[in-house]
């Protein structure tokens, strides 16, 4: 009677074993559902979150480079020459013959502009007089992150020089015609002026050496009575000068004697780029063709 009873128990004891396996064998492939299910449903969302697009696109679109800060090339000129020393006396002698030095303008900063002007008035009495002015202005820009390159704002102040020019408050057949051979562009521009010493043949030649832009005014007249000048000749005599003082600049800048080139000048650009842009240009192209043949001879007497 007692192993029967025992037998029971352990008969018991082998079905609640048994129950229990089945139970977990059938609960066990729902955990994997369910946790395949959940894998699945995480994948796709993952997918779609930020997180998922940095790690497929190796991390870029989450990293953004800063901007490189603006950068512009040195200015290839760093100083102006002696503007009363720009051209030869040989030349000075052929245009204003009768002057006996240079007048120098005002300026706060010669390595950024400058200025001279010449007069000539050969007094022939009772038979009249010729008159000549010459001036030559040269500002030069340094290179600069906000206004742009050296070259960039000289060719800016060109172009306006050149419309200043050729739009001079009662100017009469205005022409103008490029200047070959003189820096990286040269335009001249000639016109005729009345005054009330008599009739002024002006000549204006602009012209650009990388960072520097020269504008050189020269004008003649015939005064009491005298023959009027052949603007032809002017503008020769003009344009010839012109080129010189491109060469000056060239050669203050450690780049020879001949006159700049666009390819020549940029061979060797300066190494010490400057660290601020000249100043706003204030001065203009002239307006008017000279100063009065009065006043220029007292400077004369005075000189």
């Amino acid at each position: 009677m007692q192993r029967a009873v025992q037998r029971d128990d352990r008969a018991h004891l082998r079905a609640g074993r048994l129950s229990r396996v089945l139970v977990c064998a059938a609960a066990v492939p729902a955990v994997l559902i369910t946790a395949g299910c959940s894998s699945d449903s995480g994948d796709s969302a993952n997918k779609d979150t930020p997180a998922a697009q940095r790690t497929a696109g190796g991390d870029t679109a989450g990293k953004s480079s800063p901007d490189a800060s603006p950068t512009v090339a040195p200015a290839a000129y760093q100083k102006l020459p002696d503007p009363c020393g720009v051209l030869a006396k040989k030349t000075l002698g052929d245009l204003v013959p009768k002057s006996k030095s240079g007048k120098k303008g005002k300026s706060d900063d010669t390595a950024a502009r400058s200025s001279c002007s010449w007069t000539s008035l050969d007094d022939n009495g009772v038979k009249g007089s010729q008159f000549r002015w010459l001036s030559v202005s040269l500002l030069r820009f340094d290179s600069d992150a906000a206004r742009g390159s050296g070259n960039d704002q000289a060719h800016s102040y060109y172009t306006q020089q050149l419309t200043d020019a050729q739009h001079v408050s009662g100017a009469k057949g205005t022409k103008s015609q490029p200047v070959t051979g003189t820096g990286d562009e040269a335009t001249a521009v000639r016109y005729d002026l009345k005054k009330k010493e008599g009739a002024f043949k002006q000549q204006t030649v602009v012209a650009r050496v990388q960072n520097v832009v020269v504008t050189l005014d020269y004008n003649g007249a015939g005064l009491a009575g005298e023959k009027t000048p052949d603007a032809d000749d002017l503008t020769k005599d003009a344009e010839k000068a012109a080129k010189e003082v491109i060469a000056s600049v060239s050669a203050a800048n450690g780049r020879g004697q001949a006159a700049g080139s666009g390819d020549e000048a940029s061979a060797s650009p300066s190494k010490k780029p400057s660290g601020k842009a000249s100043a706003s240009p204030s001065g203009k192209a002239s307006k008017s063709a000279s100063p009065s043949a009065s006043a220029s001879a007292k400077d004369d007497e005075k000189n």
